[in-house]
Formats: structure tokens, C-alpha cells, sequence
């Protein structure tokens, strides 16, 4: 009787590859339904944004009362800038948001972090490799099996040739790989706010160093203009001192006060190129091959609308950008949690081996395997309830953040609002002193020509005169410089968000990252709705 093959049943001696091999086949796939039902849990807390700090009913510094709001950095911001009606302004943000280096940072780093994600979301699929392997090996005669049949104290050589495609893929059965994606999603979508953050303060930069510069320039005209008054009335002390009217001390005082006029110009021109240098930087140019022509006059700072809505606030790029990472870190705790379960995968290949190419690729060289894998942590030195403290810790410490970047926004705001009120009072008060100054600057030089008074009175008219100008062209800079304060600290603009999108478009910056976001927007959304 001969003996029985692997491939005969026992009991009726017919081969039975086929129906084991679909048995096995069945039971895998039994298997593997089960373990993918079970992937539906996911391990770790669930985001829920934790309150901000104690929310005020209303802005102090707005009489009409601001509401308050809950951040969203991706409503349309608009070309904010054009509110104030400078073409040259309106030219050097265009040119700071084509080329402004700071700008092109941002934005790779928000592209690495696309593709973080990307590469994150990868493990949710099986990883599948083809590979080709060419062995030429020798069995040891001394070896306790033989693998080509040879019996013990006989060696052979021979080649192996093997064309594989081999599998392998985790059951994500306590949502490690989800939680791990889910961490990714938030921190794009913060890397997108980053983005926003770094777009608005480049504008915010360049509307403030323009503004200054501006303010620079109606000084440098105060101070040409003061100097040619200035130089005519020392030129009169002069011919009355050789008419013996004047006397050697009132030239001195007429000269001083031409001298010292005449010195505070340099300054100026040091202060403006300063700033001219600055914003060459800003649109991503030498300072040597970028000027701005001079221009006297600064103009007059934009209407705020009364009862401004603090929804406004919610364009603040910071605060969803700390959202965003407390948002990440949440999910991270549910990473570490996972890491104390079991972890299934399942392992295969498929293809053919042979022991020479002529039936390499035929269907009796076919081999395969296919089989899950279980994997328990049993011991690891505290290191997987380290990584559990670390991470809840790093969550604790941005919710902090958070909530420190939610204060702070609101303490800008109260301060720009603030700075607002209280420069408009005070211009007002400035330019009625400057027409109390210019009269008595007019009757001090009357009286001195009629011979009344002694020309330190004029010098002294002229002095108060040339400092109230100053600080009221000071003023009016602060107040410019001001709104541009509270543009940042809204996040962006007070325009009507839809209206301001139908009226100008969203702006490039903005645009390209709302836009590189929206595969993102579902994972946001469902930590909001949780």
C-alpha cells in the first residue's frame, strides 16, 4: 500500500487541495471581517474645544458694544488695506504678497505639512511591495532536514528564483492610525492659520512702516517750511541790527532758532530711509535699488462703523491655529492610549518561485501565504505610560496656550479700540492749539516789527508753533498706524466678510491656503461638532 500524499483526504484517499485551500481561504476572510468590525472603536478622548477663559458680554473700549464671537480664520479677509485709498499702499502689499520671503517660508512649511498628512493617512491602507530575489546557496550535508530530498551526509547547490508581491496591513482596531490622522489633520489646518498669521502681519508691517514713512515725509515738509520762514525772519533780525534796531542778542536767538530747525531735518531723513529700507525687505527687494518718491500730507485714518460685531475676531489666524494644535495634542492622547492594546496585521505574499527561469513562470511555480498577526506589549519599562503623560501634559500645556492666545487677542483689540478714541480726542485738541499757535506766532511778529516786544518773544512763538505742527503730524500718523493696530487685532479687517468676497475676492495669501485646506475641512468639523 502506498503511502498517503499531503493532498489525499485520510479516510477516501482522494486529493482535496482545492476544498482545504478554499477552507482556509474562508476562514481568513472570516478572520479578517471580524477584526475590521472591531475597528470601528477608537481609544482616547474625543475633541471637545474646551472653553476659552470668562468670555466678556461686550468690548470696553466700543461705547456701541461689541459682541463676542468664537474664532474662524478661514472667513475671507479681502484687501483690507484699500479701506485707507493709497495707490502706492495698495502697490507695496501686492508687491509684499508676491515676494515677501517670510511669506514663501510659510507657505513650504504648510505644503511639508500637507504632506505629513498625506503620508499619515497612508496607513490607513495595506502596503503592498514587489520585489525580485536571485539566490545561488549550498545545503549542509549535516543539516537535520533536507530541503531537496537528499539524503543526510549530502550536499547540494543550486539556484532560487523568486518573484514576490508581499502584504502587510495593521487592523486599526483601537484607532491608533485614525487618531494619528486625525492629529495630522489639526496640525495642517493650524499650519494653514500659520500661514494666514505670518500673510497678516507681513500687511500689517508694511501698512504701519508705510504709514510712518508718510508721517516722516509731512515732517520733513514742517520742518523745509519752518526753515524758510525761519531763515526770512533771521534775515530780517539781521537788517535790523544793521538799522541798529535789533540787537546782537536777538540775531543770536533768530539764528538759533533757524540752526536748530535745520538740524532736526537729517534725523528725519535718517528715521524715513530706515524705514524705506524696511519695506524694501517687506516686498523682497535690495534697499539699494528701492525708493519711494516723498509725498506731504498724511491722510485721514478710516471710519470705524459703531457697533462693530466682534464675529471679526474670529478671523484671528492665532487663536484657530491654537485650536488647531490643542485639537492635534488631543488626538495624540489617543495615540498613546493605543499603544497599550494589541496590535493585529495581517502578513501575506503571493507570486513564484522557482529553481530556474525556464518554468519560473508557470502555474505550478505559483507560492503564496497569507495569516494574521497578533502583537501584546507585556513589558516595556514604563515607557508606554511615559509616552501616556507626555502626551496628556502637552495637551494640558496647549490648552493654556490657547487660552492665553484668546486673552491676549482680546486685550489687543481693547487696546486698539482705545488707541482709536483716544488719538482722535487728541488730534482734535492738537490742531485747535496749532491755530492758537499760528496766531500767536502772527502777533508775536507783529509786535516785534512794530518794536513792541524783543524778538525772544517771536523765537518763542515760532518754537511752540513748529512743536504743536509737529505732534499734530504726529498724531495723525499714530491714528493711521492705529487702525492698521486694530485691522491685526480683528484678524484682518472690520469690511463685511460676504460682502467684502463678492465686492474685491479674497486675497492670494488667504486664498491659497483656504483653498490647499478644504480636504481638511472634515476633520475639523467633526472635532467641532463632538
Amino acid at each position: 500500500m502506498r503511502p498517503r500524499t499531503p493532498h489525499e483526504d485520510e479516510g477516501t484517499g482522494r486529493r482535496v487541495p482545492a476544498r482545504r485551500a478554499r477552507m482556509a481561504a474562508v476562514a481568513t476572510m472570516v478572520l479578517v471581517a471580524a477584526l475590521a468590525l472591531l475597528c470601528g472603536c477608537a481609544v482616547g478622548p474625543d475633541y471637545k474645544r474646551p472653553d476659552a477663559t470668562v468670555i466678556p458680554p461686550a468690548y470696553a473700549g466700543e461705547n456701541s458694544g461689541w459682541k463676542v464671537a468664537r474664532p474662524q480664520a478661514q472667513l475671507p479677509k479681502g484687501n483690507w488695506w484699500e479701506v485707507f485709498g493709497d495707490p502706492q499702499l495698495n502697490a507695496l502689499e501686492g508687491d509684499a504678497s508676491a515676494s515677501n520671503q517670510q511669506l514663501k517660508v510659510a507657505v513650504q512649511q504648510f505644503a511639508e505639512a500637507r504632506a505629513a498628512l498625506a503620508f499619515t493617512r497612508g496607513g490607513l491602507y495595506p502596503d503592498l511591495a514587489l520585489s525580485g530575489q536571485y539566490t545561488r546557496q549550498r545545503t549542509s550535508p549535516n543539516s537535520p532536514l533536507s530541503t531537496t530530498g537528499l539524503p543526510l551526509g549530502q550536499s547540494s547547490t543550486y539556484n532560487n528564483f523568486a518573484v514576490p508581491v508581499d502584504l502587510s496591513y495593521e487592523f486599526d482596531l483601537w484607532g491608533r492610525v485614525r487618531r494619528s490622522v486625525e492629529s495630522a489633520e489639526a496640525q495642517a489646518q493650524a499650519s494653514a492659520d500659520d500661514l494666514e498669521a505670518v500673510s497678516l502681519a507681513v500687511q500689517a508691517e508694511v501698512a504701519s512702516d508705510y504709514f510712518n514713512l508718510r508721517t516722516l515725509d509731512s515732517e520733513q515738509a514742517v520742518l523745509r517750511s519752518s526753515v524758510d520762514v525761519f531763515s526770512k525772519s533771521y534775515g530780517l533780525t539781521v537788517d535790523r541790527r544793521a538799522g541798529g534796531v535789533a540787537t546782537d542778542l536777538e540775531v543770536a536767538q533768530a539764528e538759533t532758532v533757524l540752526k536748530t530747525t535745520q538740524a532736526q531735518l537729517p534725523e528725519v531723513a535718517l528715521a524715513r530711509a530706515q524705514f524705506e529700507h524696511a519695506l524694501a525687505l517687506l516686498t523682497g527687494r535690495t534697499a539699494s535699488q528701492f525708493s519711494i518718491p516723498e509725498s506731504a500730507g498724511v491722510a485721514a485714518p478710516p471710519t470705524i462703523p459703531a457697533g462693530l460685531p466682534s464675529e471679526l475676531l474670529e478671523r484671528r489666524p492665532d487663536i484657530s491655529a491654537a485650536e488647531r494644535r490643542m485639537a492635534a495634542a488631543n488626538a495624540n492622547v489617543g495615540v498613546a492610549e493605543a499603544a497599550f492594546f494589541p496590535s493585529f496585521q495581517l502578513n501575506g505574499f503571493a507570486g513564484v518561485d522557482s529553481v530556474n527561469t525556464g518554468n519560473l513562470l508557470s502555474l505550478s511555480s505559483g507560492v503564496w501565504a497569507l495569516g494574521p498577526s497578533l502583537t501584546l506589549p507585556l513589558f516595556e519599562g514604563g515607557k508606554l505610560r511615559a509616552g501616556l503623560s507626555s502626551a496628556t501634559a502637552a495637551y494640558l500645556e496647549l490648552v493654556a496656550r490657547y487660552r492665553q492666545t484668546v486673552l491676549t487677542a482680546y486685550s489687543e483689540v481693547e487696546d486698539s479700540l482705545s488707541a482709536q478714541n483716544l488719538l482722535s480726542s487728541q488730534h482734535e485738541a492738537e490742531r485747535e492749539a496749532l491755530v492758537a499757535a499760528r496766531r500767536q506766532l502772527e502777533l508775536a511778529n507783529n509786535r516785534y516789527r512794530d518794536g513792541l516786544v524783543t524778538y525772544l518773544e517771536v523765537a518763542t512763538a515760532e518754537s511752540t508753533e513748529l512743536n504743536i505742527e509737529f505732534s499734530t503730524v504726529q498724531i495723525r500718523g499714530q491714528q493711521l498706524v492705529a487702525a492698521v493696530n486694530l485691522v491685526n487685532a480683528l484678524g484682518g479687517g472690520w469690511q463685511d466678510p460676504i460682502q467684502d468676497r463678492r465686492q474685491n475676492g479674497p486675497s492670494s495669501i488667504g486664498q491659497l491656503s483656504r483653498d490647499a485646506s478644504r480636504p481638511l475641512a472634515m476633520g475639523q468639523s467633526q472635532a467641532d461638532n463632538q
